[in-house]
């Protein structure tokens, strides 16, 4: 190790480790050029930012790929993590400020480019938008084992190519710009879930990254350092116990939001059932169903007139339980021409 006592454990990992130095001078800002290193983070950002509001807006997948590789924000979280292992309290209030600035200029950039759109960007609109505003406790699985490898990624110079790819799983700016535009159309719901969405990602490096740090040993170089080493102790203890509340507090919503996703997934099956079975024999066919805000639930069938029975519908919905007064079906009638018969429509 350079420049600091090697644990056993780092002992045992040997040169595959990188040292503790090397590790500040990746996540934290600090050291002779921490100019240029701001400079630097807040160049990439915005320009990410821009990049994930455009391909959100184009909702373009390769675009928000993009965005994720360039964007800086991976920095100051592990920077916030590390700063806790080691107890670097000057370190981790600069991680944490800018970690915070920098997700709030991220929001700002995508509700000023909402600015510019003409038509809102919504879940319902837009499918980046849509996967990105209601997440779950699979969500947060995902990040714990994006953020584990992140973590390792982080330690181990042997492994570090994997960082593009962490980039890409853990998706930390997309969310922001979701954020801002969602924020902008309107839709405060989903701004929030996008939101919890980015704090699931947060939370998950935390804790990960914490653990990883323990499990390699690098944990107790703080404490091996200092003084008084129960001090020392009790301080870690606390920071340890910062980060399980944070996962718990993310983890409460999450698993509300995969409840009622459950739900709505189960009363939307029971309503495509009910107009399959009113629809079957006719030229009626359901084209989608589609989750809408507070709880509602649209539905587009499409086909040749005669109408079909919805009155008929709308009962046996109702006698099975469900609150007709959040479903709405719309009917669309469509036509069929023939280069034979253009002067009358043809099933």
């Amino acid at each position: 190790m350079n420049g600091t006592a090697s644990t056993p454990r780092e002992s045992r990992w040997g040169a595959r480790l990188n040292s503790v130095d090397y590790m500040r001078e990746a996540v934290l800002f600090d050291g002779s050029r921490v100019r240029a290193q701001y400079t630097r983070f807040w160049l990439l950002l915005i320009l990410a930012s821009v990049i994930a509001t455009a391909g959100v807006v184009a909702d373009s997948t390769a675009t928000v790929i993009g965005a994720m590789i360039v964007a800086p924000l991976m920095r100051p979280i592990q920077g916030t993590m590390l700063s806790t292992v080691l107890g670097d309290h000057r370190n981790l209030v600069r991680s944490v400020s800018t970690m915070v600035a920098g997700a709030a200029a991220a929001i700002g950039v995508g509700f000023v480019i909402g600015l510019i759109v003409i038509q809102p960007i919504t879940a319902a609109t837009n499918g980046q938008v849509a996967g990105r505003v209601s997440p779950g406790v699979v969500d947060l699985l995902a990040a714990l084992a994006t953020g584990v490898v992140g973590s390792i990624a982080l330690l181990r110079s042997d492994i570090s190519d994997t960082l593009p790819g962490v980039a890409i799983a853990i998706s930390l700016v997309p969310p922001l710009t979701v954020v801002g535009l969602t924020m902008e159309s309107g839709a405060w719901s989903q701004a929030a879930g996008a939101l919890l969405l980015f704090l699931t990602n947060v939370a998950a490096i935390l804790a990960t990254g914490s653990v990883v740090m323990a499990i390699y040993g690098f944990a107790n170089v703080r404490i091996e350092l200092a003084e008084d080493k129960e001090a020392e102790r009790r301080r870690r203890a606390r920071a340890y116990l910062t980060t399980i509340v944070l996962l718990l507090v993310v983890a409460v919503p999450l698993a509300y939001s995969t409840a009622q996703t459950i739900e709505s997934r189960s009363r939307m099956g029971r309503v495509t059932t009910f107009v399959d079975e009113a629809t079957e024999g006719t030229r009626w066919d359901l084209v989608s169903i589609t989750p809408r805000e507070g709880g509602r639930i649209h539905v587009i069938v499409k086909g040749e007139p005669p109408l079909p029975d919805m009155g008929q519908v709308y009962d046996a919905m109702a006698a099975d339980g469900l609150d007709t007064s959040l479903i709405e079906v719309e009917l669309v009638p469509t036509y069929t021409f023939d280069a034979e018969h253009l002067d009358a429509p043809t099933s």
